[in-house]
């Protein structure tokens, strides 16, 4: 998930990986144990960014960037208002843009490595370490380059504009005219600065400090301590007493833990309202929606269109799923639990690997083929190790590299699809690379579509392979599930986090609090078939997003519902579709999402649109009820 933002005007990703010698990850212990009825997994090679964490290239680049840094600083500071009114003004202006990129694109690669090797171990001190050095020598070092989007900016519209006539400068029209758009929310430089080198030991800090928490909390069930991606796996156990021991085990783990996690919220929280204070945004999710390049109300109507179906879409499926478990209501840790009628046994990764690279290939070869260099050329990283970070993850690193994926595999069918979701994160990233380090990042409206339209084609496989009705039968709900999952969940997230941020201008609020803030959008997003009990109040705790990006879930909900109407548009006119979806996904950042639905006959802005893409979770869970 990449944010519009490049690597110079963010904290270093939140990616990460392993140590030293180990860094490539070849021949680890882990890498040897990473094996069972799964197959054995492979784990990334990250010698493509750097050979280990104290290789001298890592030093040496470092070195490098001060020096760049600094020489760009000594070069345009001050001089570009001047300097870009002369005749050859565009032509100078371009030359510097370009020059910012390269060091852009450096420092996202060492970003990138610092970041995937503290993802693959979040608890080893000497990676730990290593990775907050990284970033505070990126954040000193980018201090040099903060006068230039800011003098930039300054420069009246006319001005720019005649200078991009040149076309070396209007090669870069999408990244100056996005760039333009943060001006009204800029302050002076010298509070930028501020903001800027106290990102380290502010909100980068305490990202930090989440990650190393959640990997560092174990978990007792069944006499085994296990931490949280094993524990969270459990909730999808066959055996209803696991599922459950996993449940009060989470909910036990997180209630100790809980003002950790609450003054971690709350500082997050405030540290965004102080910011959004001065720089004049009006709204909490105002700055996300600059980020995403996408309008408020058209946000708003996604929200209001989700919430105003919940009772047609969750409601209606859990009430459905209780009453083939026998139950007028499930406890909330069966609510992912794998129906009765779904197939046993675990799913092996070749297994895996197979259905998706078919899927995408009856697609599109050339989507096949830019899938299948992540396993071939080991950018992913698959097993469950002690320490690693939890979930999963496409990071698409930097244009003069490659993405990596990092997932945790443990054969489950929602695994297949998560795998299948990444992969899609990374044929759009690799297609979008040619865009070079400013314009190759996609905004989060449009960063979701791939990921989200890979699972669909895999799931149409799978349901095209699957003959048993029952098994259909299964399918068609574990594909519900993740659409509810990814539209309903994700939009009472972001209901939760509107109300904590709200709330919390007022204020700080305690772990009770916000539990009650989580019970209640909860309550309403998953209805009377879901029974919360006790406990639960505690999972607002472990969700990455809150913490990292704020406000970023609505983008899931926007990937589905677009990728639900995408979807509708190739089943009814499949020639020329694919040719049109990799030109969008290969346009990465350098067009409005407006722009590249237009081919497609979509427009998001229509109150409808997002109706139609809801429409069609309706539509599955009909043919569910259906089938008895």
């Amino acid at each position: 998930m990449a944010s519009r933002s490049s690597a110079l005007r963010k904290s270093p990703a939140k990616s990460k990986s392993a140590p030293r010698a180990k860094a490539q990850a070849s021949k680890t212990s882990a890498s040897k144990a990473a094996s069972g009825k799964a197959g054995k997994l492979p784990e990334w090679n990250l010698a493509d960014l750097y050979p280990a964490i104290d290789a001298p290239e890592v030093a040496r680049d470092l070195d490098r960037l001060d020096a760049d840094c600094a020489a760009f600083e000594a070069a345009y500071k001050g001089r570009i208002a001047e300097r870009v009114t002369a005749p050859d003004g565009g032509a100078w202006l371009a030359e510097a843009v370009r020059a910012y990129e390269a060091i852009d694109d450096l420092a996202g690669r060492l970003a990138s490595f610092a970041g995937l090797a503290h993802a693959g171990n979040t608890v080893d001190p000497a990676i730990s370490k290593f990775y907050g050095d990284v970033s505070e020598r990126i954040t000193a070092a980018s201090i040099h380059l903060l006068f230039f989007a800011l003098e930039l900016n300054r420069v009246d519209d006319d001005v720019i504009e005649r200078a991009m006539q040149v076309p070396a400068l209007n090669h870069y029209r999408p990244w100056i005219e996005d760039l333009r758009k943060d001006k009204p929310y800029q302050l002076e430089d010298r509070v930028e600065q501020l903001f800027h080198e106290k990102s380290v030991s502010g909100y980068a800090a305490w990202n930090r400090q989440f990650d190393q928490t959640i990997s560092a909390l174990r978990f007792k069930v069944g006499g085994k301590e296990l931490a949280i991606e094993p524990t969270l796996t459990l909730l999808q156990d066959r055996a209803p007493a696991k599922r459950k021991a996993a449940a009060q085990a989470l909910a036990k783990t997180f209630k100790a833990n809980e003002r950790t996690f609450a003054l971690i919220t709350n500082t997050l929280a405030k540290d965004k309202e102080i910011s959004d204070r001065w720089r004049g945004f009006q709204d909490i999710a105002d700055s996300r929606h600059l980020a995403n390049r996408v309008e408020r109300e058209v946000v708003d109507a996604l929200v209001a269109s989700v919430r105003a179906a919940y009772p047609r879409l969750s409601h209606r499926y859990y009430k459905m799923k209780a009453r083939w478990f026998g139950k007028k209501a499930l406890p909330f840790w069966d609510r992912n639990a794998p129906l009765p009628f779904a197939a046993t046994g675990q799913i092996g990764w070749n297994e895996a690997k197979t259905t998706i690279l078919k899927a995408y290939g009856e697609f599109s070869p050339q989507m096949a083929s830019i899938a299948e260099r992540f396993f071939t050329d080991r950018w992913i990283d698959a097993p469950v190790r002690p320490g690693k970070a939890p979930g999963a993850f496409s990071h698409p690193t930097t244009p003069s590299a490659h993405p990596y994926v990092l997932m945790n595999y443990q054969g489950k069918p929602r695994d297949v699809m998560t795998l299948a979701h990444e992969l899609g994160h990374g044929v759009h990233q690799v297609l979008a690379a040619k865009n070079g380090a400013l314009m190759a990042p996609t905004p989060l409206t449009l960063a979701e579509t791939a990921s989200v339209f890979g699972e669909m084609l895999t799931f149409k496989r799978l349901l095209a392979q699957t003959k048993n009705a029952k098994q259909r039968q299964a399918l068609l709900a574990g594909k519900v599930e993740d659409m509810i999952n990814t539209v309903v969940r994700q939009i009472a997230f972001y209901s939760f986090e509107r109300a904590v941020h709200t709330e919390r201008r007022n204020g700080e609020l305690t772990a009770q609090r916000i539990g009650e803030i989580w019970l209640s959008v909860q309550g309403e997003s998953l209805g009377p078939a879901i029974e919360i009990k006790p406990g639960y109040e505690t999972y607002w705790m472990y969700i990455p997003h809150f913490i990292h990006s704020p406000f970023y879930v609505y983008a899931y909900a926007f990937g589905d519902c677009l990728v639900n109407s995408l979807y509708a548009v190739y089943e009814r006119a499949a020639d020329g579709f694919a040719e049109r979806y990799l030109a969008m996904l290969a346009a990465g950042g350098t067009k409005h999402y407006s722009e590249l639905l237009a081919p497609f006959g979509l427009d998001a802005k229509d109150p409808q649109f997002w109706d139609g893409g809801l429409s069609v979770i309706e539509g599955l869970i009909a043919e569910l009820e259906a089938m008895g």
